[in-house]
């Protein structure tokens, strides 16, 4: 009863002051560590825990952790306690133990060297914000945060709850225009089926496909006649991989700026968009004969080959040990000649050519070995992974005993952005990590001990905030060996992956042996707060923001393989490109309306594209069209957040179903024009965060919510 009144007595700062003046912190250790060490029955818990709310309410105050510190009282909490994390009848005792051990932990920066992400981009009229500058312990508050132990049970941040039943009389289901319904024709410029006469649609000799005799593609596959065999690109078709095209079709955006209201394009697809039309294949198809695929190791030794370079391939050539060139044509048709590959809707060989002609503001050379050999969906439906209680109290000792025993601490950074020149060591134990390719991200990655590695990834550009996607490439592993990753700059309170979600990974020698597949993969994973903060000169004056780790064991399914591993299936922009364009060649002209064009240029100076979907009208007569220029219009738009891949995967599916033969699928068609922006987000998406400044796009989201809503049908 006494230590609970002195604790209570503790809650008030001006008499925690005085029990730190009067160094009563060294004597409440010492009581601490004399119960503990006496109540071997665990009969006295409520009083141990009575002492432990005295330094829980002392640690409030900085002048209170500092004297914790200089009394080694993260020594003697960790000691006491590290044994008995399991025992559930020192539940109260281990529970305010990990809040005072989190709350006088030091606060640091982060490994970098500047907040700001790794990569800049000039953008006109902005002037480069200064640097910020050092941490220091000033930067924070003394204002007593209490920390809550419930072993990521609970979120950092409670939500009130709005989901509150709405007056429909509030609601208006169209509401006005925001401007002269005049200056809203100008946006015709985007409706351009309203005023085709469709007879440049009708089919012509020659064509590719055969849509009398050939099954229409569906969302489970697309036709194999689409793919006439190809070995290689010749050389006017490499040439327009490497180069962009010199007469690049206008955005749309542009045309209503100058308010051009009627634009006449010649087709879909202009003159030399499309150089894949007699192009051969080399059979994508799955190896009917049943043939074993023959031995990796024996394949990537053949001619001095390294699976560095089949990992990772270039956009341009490449070279192997023996310093002769390889162009990446080559190390495709290798390949599909020893491991034939078929994932329906991609193609390597486009996938190359379109990844040339995609700009980074890193200037991205190399390409991720799973975007451009394709991904298959796993053999079966994955589930959640059990949850494991105990796995974050177990994170949060490990950081402390890294602090108090820094002996077995390695602290080598073996991968950086920020220094380029730093060379990875093969020959040495660690691992080696690779992230300049598009959508990845991984800025740092620091070796803590033989097979534990603390990673940061990138803010976005030009910024100094939003660290959640990651993705990047790691290889010299070791196969059957746990090895813990953990990402330290975090923001969000709060992540599904406390709550069962697991990273992604993909195996390059997986791949090779018919599996090309990105798959769950992870164990002993928690998301919690961590010692880390932003400086109060980044937040404006603010307390420094917290950071968050995400902690994660993997073990690798083959030794020294080339893995990836994401936060989500990864989608990049030029995997959208090539879609849409071999999309566009599975569909019947004559029956479904399919049109690819330009919203705009990004800033970045990549095309956001534009996809039109509906039913051709029956014929060319008056009453058919005047019905098709009726239908109302449906604006479906995805990955403004570039870390949100799944909404490409959803897309992906959605334009799949929606040029599809099932019966659902025509009759939307037949009752609704679809406008369909399936990235708003290109650059963010190619450079693994988005550009901050991103100019134009309120603008854009305007002009769709009014066509969305009925305001402009200029029939």
């Amino acid at each position: 009863a006494a230590t609970e009144v002195l604790a209570a007595l503790l809650k008030s700062k001006s008499n925690s002051r005085r029990a730190v003046n009067r160094g009563y912190v060294t004597g409440l250790l010492r009581l601490h560590q004399d119960w503990h060490s006496h109540d071997m029955a665990n009969t006295c818990v409520l009083t141990r825990r009575a002492l432990l709310l005295c330094l829980k309410h002392i640690a409030a105050l900085r002048s209170g952790r500092e004297a914790f510190l200089a009394a080694q009282g993260m020594e003697i909490l960790f000691s006491t306690t590290q044994n008995c994390l399991d025992d559930k009848s020192l539940e109260p005792v281990i529970s305010i133990v990990l809040q005072i051990l989190r709350q006088c932990h030091p606060k640091s920066p982060l490994p970098l060297v500047t907040a700001s992400s790794a990569y800049t981009f000039l953008v006109p009229g902005i002037i480069a914000s200064e640097p910020p500058s050092v941490l220091t312990e000033e930067d924070f508050e003394d204002d007593g945060e209490e920390e809550v132990d419930k072993d990521s049970d609970s979120e950092d941040v409670k939500e009130e709850d709005d989901d509150l039943e709405a007056d429909v009389n509030k609601l208006s289901s169209k509401p006005g225009p925001d401007r002269p319904e005049e200056e809203l024709m100008q946006y015709e410029a985007m409706c351009l089926e309203l005023s085709c006469s469709f007879e440049e649609l009708e089919s012509k000799p020659g064509d590719d496909l055969n849509f009398e005799d050939t099954q229409y593609a569906n969302h489970h596959h697309i036709p194999t006649a689409v793919f006439p065999k190809r070995h290689s690109l010749n050389k006017d078709q490499s040439s327009w991989g490497r180069e962009r095209e010199d007469t690049v079709q206008s955005s749309l955006l542009s045309m209503v700026k100058m308010g051009r209201s009627s634009v006449h394009l010649a087709s879909k697809k202009g003159p030399g968009m499309n150089p894949y039309r007699n192009a051969q294949s080399n059979g994508l198809g799955i190896d009917s004969s049943g043939n074993e695929i023959p031995d990796i190791q024996a394949f990537l030794k053949e001619d001095a080959w390294e699976i560095d370079v089949i990992s990772h391939p270039r956009m341009n050539a490449s070279f192997s040990n023996s310093t002769r060139p390889r162009d990446t044509v080559e190390v495709i048709d290798k390949l599909l000649q020893t491991h034939p590959q078929h994932v329906p809707f991609h193609d390597p060989y486009l996938y190359l050519a379109k990844a040339r002609r995609t700009r980074s503001v890193a200037g991205f050379k190399m390409m991720a070995f799973p975007d451009l050999w394709g991904h298959s969906p796993p053999p079966s439906a994955q589930s959640m992974l059990e949850r494991k209680c105990g796995i974050q109290r177990i994170k949060i000792f490990e950081d402390v005993r890294r602090l108090i025993q820094p002996s077995d601490v390695i602290n080598k950074v073996v991968f950086s952005l920020d220094e380029p020149w730093l060379l990875q060591d093969t020959a040495s134990n660690c691992l080696r990590f690779f992230s300049k390719f598009e959508s990845g991200n991984l800025r740092k990655a620091i070796q803590v001990r033989e097979f534990e590695y603390d990673l940061l990834v990138n803010a976005d550009v030009n910024h100094t905030q939003h660290q959640q996607w990651f993705y990047f490439q790691v290889s010299g592993m070791r196969a059957a060996v746990p090895y813990r990753f953990n990402i330290i700059n975090c923001e969000k309170p709060n992540s599904q992956f406390n709550y069962g979600m697991q990273p992604t990974l993909y195996s390059v020698k997986e791949a090779l042996l018919g599996r090309p597949t990105w798959i769950r993969m992870g164990h002993e994973i928690c998301y919690y707060k961590n010692h880390y903060r932003q400086s109060a000169a980044v937040t404006g004056g603010a307390s420094g923001k917290c950071y968050y780790t995400l902690t994660f064991a993997v073990t690798f399914p083959h030794d020294e393989d080339v893995c990836y591993l994401a936060y989500h299936y990864p989608y990049t922009y030029t995997a959208l490109m090539t879609h849409l364009d071999i999309l566009e060649k599975s569909v019947n002209p004559k029956q479904v309306y399919f049109r690819q064009e330009v919203l705009c240029q990004t800033l970045g100076g990549n095309s956001c594209p534009l996809v039109t979907i509906t039913a051709m009208p029956e014929s060319n007569s008056a009453d058919h069209l005047e019905q098709f220029r009726k239908r109302p219009y449906q604006v479906i738009t995805a990955r403004v957040h570039p870390g949100e891949s799944n909404a490409s995967w959803v897309m992906k599916g959605t334009l799949e179903f929606l040029v599809s033969s099932d019966p659902v699928a025509r009759l939307l068609r037949e009752n609704f024009i679809f406008k369909i922006i399936p990235m708003l987000n290109p650059d963010g998406v190619i450079n693994g965060k988005k550009i901050k400044i991103f100019l134009d796009m309120e603008q854009r989201l305007d002009i769709w919510m009014e066509i969305s809503l009925g305001l402009v049908l200029p029939c």
